[in-house]
């Protein structure tokens, strides 16, 4: 039985997305336990309301914290000052070993911050990196750093390339994924200073290196990772997310205009159904933090409860995995060419 810490007062509309979500969770598996995190009072009055069956309510517990993240709180005084909120509870019950994963919507820089500080870090690890599942032709693209780093040096590059290396052979159930290294072209000659130490790296890591790639191959299916800094990461799944819904606010925009258009979308419908799934960043759940010495997720702050579900069995799989060792055992196995810190990009 896998039991997963859910912080249930971390998302915009919280706590009734992750309440809802981990009954849905639940109803999905037998072999989930999910601890709720947060305010004891108003969960356990909200889970009565739903009238939930015995089956689902022993496998649904509530730990109290008397404390809320806000999206205005400064990761630094979160760790100092809010000791007691639901997600810092959560990553205790991790450290402690009363719960094997961690899953919130809630504040990503404080994620970070409680993250690192309460399991610190994979051994060989110096910065922990977001991976996000982009849609693409291939299905599906890991990209990181999605935002956890917006500074970074070549080897910290080089750590993302393993890490994002061994989730993509989890989730996509492939042996030996395509790597590469995002850039402003494909020539070696390309990039910036930053790009071109890490390429030489990566280059000699025991990793399927493509070497450069450009934006497009991370939505034409030509890699399955590709790796870059937290904040060029950070902008690019922000735009892709607005750009999805831009699609289909200008596409039902035209189809109102014509009687003739409805009725073809009418045809179309499974195929647009299919297509807003392959899209939604709700199908996906949630983003590991890779590199920490656990098993964190976090959502998107808005996530529905469908979201909430899909985040608890990622984090699930992720766990009975055993992600984490092999990320450490493919990096002691490169050891020395992954901690080359002769460059210094300042």
């Amino acid at each position: 039985m896998i039991k997963i810490a859910l912080d249930a007062f971390g998302s915009d509309n919280a706590p009734n997305p992750e309440i809802l979500g981990a009954i849905e969770a639940l109803k999905f598996d037998n072999n989930i336990e999910i601890v709720l995190v947060g305010d004891e009072k108003r969960l356990s009055e909200t889970i009565i309301k739903l009238n939930c069956s015995s089956a689902i309510l022993n496998r649904l517990k509530i730990k109290h914290a008397s404390e809320q993240i806000t999206m205005k709180d400064s990761p630094s005084s979160i760790v100092r000052n809010k000791r007691d909120s639901s997600l810092r509870v959560a990553y205790e019950l991790v450290h402690n070993k009363e719960a094997d994963a961690v899953i919130s919507a809630g504040n990503t820089g404080a994620s970070l911050a409680i993250a690192m500080f309460v399991l610190k870090r994979l051994k060989g690890i110096d910065r922990p990196a977001i991976a996000t599942v982009m849609p693409s032709v291939g299905g599906h693209t890991v990209l990181l750093d999605a935002g956890a780093n917006v500074d970074v040096k070549p080897y910290h590059l080089a750590q993302f390339a393993i890490m994002g290396s061994e989730y993509a052979s989890f989730i996509k159930h492939i042996d030996s994924p395509i790597v590469g290294l995002l850039s402003n072209g494909e020539e070696e000659s390309k990039g910036n200073e930053l790009t071109r130490e890490a390429f030489k790296i990566i280059k000699n890591i025991d990793i399927n290196f493509l070497g450069y790639v450009e934006g497009r191959e991370i939505f034409n299916g030509k890699v399955d990772v590709v790796v870059c800094d937290g904040f060029t990461g950070n902008v690019i799944l922000k735009s892709s997310e607005t750009l999805a819904e831009t699609i289909f606010k200008l596409l039902r925009k035209e189809v109102n205009k014509s009687s003739m258009a409805k009725l073809g979308v009418l045809f179309a419908s499974k195929a647009l159904k299919n297509f807003k799934k392959l899209v939604d960043h709700n199908e996906y759940g949630g983003a590991p933090l890779l590199g920490i010495n656990g098993v964190g997720f976090i959502a998107h702050g808005g996530a529905s409860p469908k979201a909430i579900a899909s985040g608890i069995r990622m984090a699930k799989n992720f766990a009975e995995q055993e992600i984490n060792s092999k990320i450490s055992q493919k990096i002691e196995s490169n050891v020395e060419t992954v901690n080359n810190r002769e460059i210094n990009i300042t």
